[in-house]
């Protein structure tokens, strides 16, 4: 179901350019011009319908920021617009409990509604841990956080802290003051650094020490920023978005580069590093298959190269949910490799022939067109020699059931 955005606007001009930014996030706006038309509309409709609203802080009907109350106890976070900038709105506005608040200035300023309402989204997944002695503060950081929909996590000290952490793999941010009790927060960053790499978890000290280059100490001891408090609200969400933003964007890099680019599945590369990864706890048992479609360039020859693009990404999908529990991959071309480990010789091969009988059943549809195919398969259980010798193993098995007739498999 598509997630509804409420707007409360009396300006044309903004309503048509927020409509727009709306849609472009793949959210449906509610479009209405006063706070009576706002509470009609919202009333109709289910609430957990709505991921948001954005209010306009002056309405003819809601001059002083009436429509901001209504839409806040109507537990809808809450993204305030206004054209005016003097500071005493400002400070009205973020005395509310808003998620944010964007002055009619430039175009700029629209975009960053469009990173919010994005976030509003995501961060429903996304966990922080607020590490402070203080309850009161860490209530008011949980409070700003809630706000912006993250799970939050406290703790009063380092050793609770990183019983979080063990115990919640969901947390990417962890908030640390400096002033905790036993182990400072400067000592529990570089503990947590033998851990969780800079890449894993963002990390942002905080303190109201004034001690000359404690920020650079924080940096230096694995922090990703610092933040000096008592904080305004606006650089907190904003330290905050951007940390979570760099985390997002590295984990979209490694996924690209671990990923082949028209299946989806992982890539050589990536299936090396899995297996090795696997290697090191020395698993009990071995094995290694290479697939292969049969006759693929009659495939390409006869229908086109897009439905040989088609078809390798059906029988990923096949590879996808036949060897989820497994290491599976695109090797190159149309092969395609999977490792087993800790899994009984019998039971593989029990696995391997019902993929191989599921690609000879299954029709595919192109363009209104129909076809089938079907893979050979050259498997090994034999470990000695380690990965490379057992893909030469495969290797010659595959060449054995192509010899053979293919739509088979051949194995130790």
């Amino acid at each position: 179901m598509q997630r509804k955005v409420l707007i409360v606007e009396d300006s044309k001009t903004s309503m048509n350019l927020m409509r727009s930014l709306i849609a472009k996030a793949q959210l449906q706006p509610i479009c209405t011009t006063s706070l009576v038309e706002a509470k009609h509309v919202f009333s109709s409709s289910a609430p957990e319908e709505y991921l948001c609203a954005v209010v306009d802080f002056n309405l003819p009907d809601a001059p002083n920021g009436e429509a901001i109350d209504f839409a806040i106890e109507s537990f809808l976070p809450t993204i305030v617009i206004t054209g005016s900038l003097d500071e005493s709105t400002r400070t009205t506005i973020l005395n509310k409990r808003v998620v944010d608040y964007i002055p009619k200035e430039n175009a700029q300023v629209y975009e960053y509604l469009t990173r919010l309402l994005s976030r509003l989204d995501k961060n429903k997944k996304v966990g922080v841990l607020v590490v402070d002695d203080s309850r009161v503060s860490r209530q008011s950081m949980t409070a700003l956080l809630r706000r912006h929909n993250f799970i939050t996590f406290e703790a009063a000290s380092a050793e609770q802290g990183m019983e979080s952490l063990r115990s919640h793999s969901n947390i990417r941010l962890a908030i640390i003051d400096e002033n905790i009790p036993v182990m400072s927060g400067i000592q529990m960053i570089s503990e947590l650094r033998k851990t969780y790499s800079k890449e894993d978890l963002g990390i942002i000290g905080i303190s109201s020490d004034t001690t000359s280059g404690l920020s650079a100490r924080f940096i230096k001891s694995g922090a990703t920023d610092y933040l000096y408090k008592p904080y305004c609200h606006e650089e907190f969400f904003c330290r905050i978005m951007q940390n979570v933003e760099r985390l997002e964007n590295i984990a979209t890099i490694r996924r690209v580069s671990n990923s082949d680019y028209l299946t989806g599945l992982p890539n050589r590369r990536h299936f090396f590093t899995r297996v090795a990864a696997n290697l090191k706890v020395t698993p009990k048992s071995q094995s290694l298959a290479i697939i292969d479609i049969d006759h693929f360039k009659k495939v390409n020859d006869t229908y086109g190269h897009d439905c040989g693009d088609y078809t390798l990404k059906e029988l990923a999908k096949l590879v996808a949910e036949y060897f989820t529990d497994y290491t599976a991959a695109r090797f190159g071309g149309e092969e395609f490799c999977v490792y087993f480990s800790n899994t009984a010789p019998e039971k593989v091969l029990q696995i391997m022939e019902g993929f191989r009988k599921a690609i000879a059943n299954k029709v595919l549809t192109f363009e209104k067109q129909s076809l089938s195919c079907t893979v050979s398969i050259g498997l090994t259980h034999k470990s000695r020699g380690g990965i490379n010798a057992m893909i030469r193993l495969a290797d010659q098995h595959l060449y054995i059931a192509k010899n053979n007739g293919r739509n088979q498999l051949v194995d130790d």
